[in-house]
């Protein structure tokens, strides 16, 4: 047997258990566990350390070593977002749907637990506690399968949360960690039907793409985030320039930040004018040739510079001449997540966010607000950018399914 294989016998013999935990006592773990990371934050901070030391050793870039710390502020977080999810209500045994058929059979559809999870994830450790603690309160067993970048980190993490469950009376499996993060075993996980109901891949394009070529797990696909700011003719300029510098520089290594602007021919020379004098050098722009007519360009634009996925403070810009141009621009390079427009016209509002292909789109705010937390669904597990089972933010509610219920009396089919 595998070193995949054997995780995924652990998964399926803890499904049983984990699937039949009253959410009381699923709360009561989720509780305990986010003590412990508080309690547990300095040896924390040391392994994440080890991780952050390796990952400068390797010339990690600096808006990825900012993905990777675990800060004070940011363990608060994690904590502060388990003990959310414990407050919500348990997803699983609701009754969706059903009725008494005119045969006399009782039908009922009802929610469950999708079952094993396998996420792959990069270097981002909050998604571990994340993960597991949504993943856990569903009532599914998860293998998590975080990038080599932290590991040191998502070991303290994931022994933090099966410490818990252990110290419960309950089979620590029901989470687990890939430790050894070889390419090959992330691939058997990729194929690992026999044991995985469904893979989740959270991180950058490269990642996403991977799962999806080579899974033979059914997967939802999140992340990538090639999101769009789309400044109309009849934008506010001062509101405008907010919300361009909120999506792009609060932090520009996340999914839900923007990467490119499209700017109305007739607000360009203002708004683009605005954006460089308020940046000062602190973003560098990639953009056609009208809008170097206001901006110092880094180099000229090409299809692959509006297709990317920069997550940092690089930004790809153009002029159109409608908004017809600008949302043909975001469904043909966009990645489905979260596109923007400033607007005064509630016309072009409401044609935006009608003929927009996107999980989430804004008038008048900032993309950053995709978000499990900023959407009230408590801690996420990512972001869908598919339409298939879960679209968006993802929390509790996705990480069921729901099976029919029917009790009869003797009925047979005629």
């Amino acid at each position: 047997m595998t070193y995949i294989q054997q995780l995924g016998e652990n998964a399926r013999k803890a499904a049983k258990e984990s699937a039949a935990l009253s959410r009381g006592e699923k709360d009561r773990i989720l509780l305990n566990i986010a003590d412990m990371l508080e309690q547990k934050r300095e040896e924390i901070k040391a392994q994440n350390l080890k991780d952050i030391q390796n990952g400068k050793n390797n010339g990690m870039a600096a808006s990825l070593i900012d993905r990777l710390t675990l800060t004070d502020a940011r363990i608060d977080g994690m904590s502060d977002g388990v003990r959310q999810v414990a407050a919500l209500p348990d997803p699983v045994g609701k009754v969706i749907g059903g009725g008494t058929l005119d045969n006399g059979l009782s039908v009922i559809k009802k929610t469950v637990p999708l079952g094993v999870i396998g996420i792959i994830f990069e270097s981002r450790p909050n998604v571990t506690a994340d993960a597991g603690c949504l993943c856990f309160k569903a009532g599914n067993t998860v293998i998590l399968r975080g990038g080599s970048d932290a590991i040191n980190s998502n070991k303290c993490l994931v022994g933090i949360m099966r410490a818990a469950i252990e110290a419960a009376g309950h089979d620590a499996n029901i989470i687990q960690l890939v430790e050894d993060t070889s390419r090959e075993n992330a691939r058997e996980l990729m194929c690992a039907n026999e044991y995985l109901d469904v893979l989740i891949p959270r991180g950058g394009g490269g990642l996403i793409r991977t799962v999806m070529q080579n899974a033979t797990v059914p997967v939802i696909q999140t992340g990538e985030g090639n999101c769009h700011v789309y400044v109309d003719e009849s934008a506010d300029i001062d509101m405008a320039l907010n919300i361009t510098d909120n999506a792009k520089t609060q932090r520009p290594s996340v999914c839900n930040a923007i990467e490119n602007v499209l700017v109305h021919k007739a607000a360009a020379e203002e708004f683009l004018t605005r954006l460089s004098e308020r940046w000062n050098g602190r973003v560098a722009f990639i953009g056609d040739e009208e809008s170097g007519r206001y901006l110092k360009l880094q180099k000229t634009a090409d299809d692959s510079d509006y297709r990317k996925e920069f997550l940092d403070y690089t930004l790809a810009v153009k002029v159109v001449a409608d908004i017809d141009e600008a949302i043909e621009h975001i469904n043909r390079f966009g990645t489905r997540h979260s596109e923007c427009i400033v607007t005064r016209s509630m016309e072009n509002a409401e044609k935006f966010q009608r003929e927009i292909d996107a999980a989430a789109v804004y008038v008048n705010a900032s993309t950053r607000f995709t978000d499990g937390f900023e959407f009230g669904l408590g801690a996420e597990i990512g972001i869908s950018t598919q339409k298939l089972h879960a679209r968006g933010p993802m929390g509790l509610e996705a990480l069921t399914t729901y099976k029919y219920l029917i009790n009869g009396n003797g009925q047979i089919r005629g």
